[in-house]
């Protein structure tokens, strides 16, 4: 299908993309990789009036450090999130949770912002972004502001973004040292998460000293395995201890049932991935 017709706006720059987008107001779309807007736009799901295009902002891409932060442009792409040796090494989660997005393809047009923005249940960065503490960093007309990713997410498909805010980078703490693993079930024929989990584990004399568990598809938004985590502090990183913990996955959860899974199989691959996901990242 054809998509309806719609201005097309390309800004150079992040406060001319906030002009675009406040000229046009709550018609206008923004339009990163495009892996999620383009589908969306030729099935006539969407109908802007503007598309307000960001990758001409070189401000909005690449990987930096500033301190003990590491700071993400909103517009780079999956691939080069996943083969940046900053990211590999302060927050491997990313690292792995990128590897499993979609196909080559997608990585290589889709983008890291454009998928949180995103927000889908299904995705697989917004539960590593909300296990690593990542802020995401908005302008709007008033200017910028930083929001935890614990606030980012709001319900299905929403975030804290307006219809006239961008986007424009992701900041997140250093982990080095944490080991990390991203597990997930899908089904073959497409990469969408039935259920995944996002752990990074920091071990120290065969114990687990800190743990950090998000779930994603548990909910509308990731939610953060608290149970599990606490569970975790202190024990030996063995199979026996790790499958007791992850008994408190579904804690808080609210899974739900569609075509791929009704909502009792989603709370067993909650259980049986937390701990999959854990032994791997400890180790065990």
């Amino acid at each position: 299908m054809i998509p309806a017709q719609f201005e097309y706006v390309a800004p150079s720059t992040v406060d001319e993309a906030v002009a675009a987008l406040a000229a046009a107001g709550e018609d206008a779309k923004v339009l990163g990789g495009g892996q999620s807007l383009l589908p969306v736009l030729r099935m006539r799901m969407a109908d802007p009036s503007t598309i307000v295009d960001v990758g001409r902002i070189p401000e909005m891409r690449g990987v930096r450090e500033d301190g003990d932060t590491l700071v993400v442009g909103a517009m780079t792409t999956h691939h080069e999130v996943q083969r940046d040796p900053l990211i590999r090494q302060h927050a491997e989660l990313i690292t792995l949770a990128t590897r499993t997005v979609a196909d080559p393809q997608v990585r290589h047009r889709g983008t890291f912002g454009g998928s949180l923005a995103h927000a889908d249940p299904a995705g697989d960065l917004p539960a590593p972004a909300l296990a690593l503490d990542a802020e995401m960093v908005i302008a709007g007309p008033s200017g910028r502001r930083t929001v935890p990713a614990s606030e980012f997410f709001v319900d299905y498909f929403t975030t804290a973004l307006e219809p006239t805010d961008l986007l424009v980078e992701v900041r997140m703490p250093k982990w080095t040292g944490w080991n990390a693993h991203y597990e997930k079930f899908n089904r073959v024929a497409q990469a969408w998460s039935i259920v995944g989990v996002a752990a990074a584990v920091r071990v120290s004399g065969g114990a687990i000293a800190e743990a950090r568990i998000a779930l994603t598809n548990m909910g509308a938004t990731p939610i953060r395995a608290m149970g599990v985590e606490q569970a975790l502090v202190g024990q030996q990183a063995t199979a026996d201890a790790v499958r007791a913990a992850a008994r408190h996955a579904t804690e808080g959860t609210s899974a739900t049932g569609d075509s791929s899974a009704d909502a009792d199989y989603r709370e067993h691959l909650a259980e049986v991935l937390t701990g999959r996901a854990v032994l791997a990242a400890a180790g065990g």
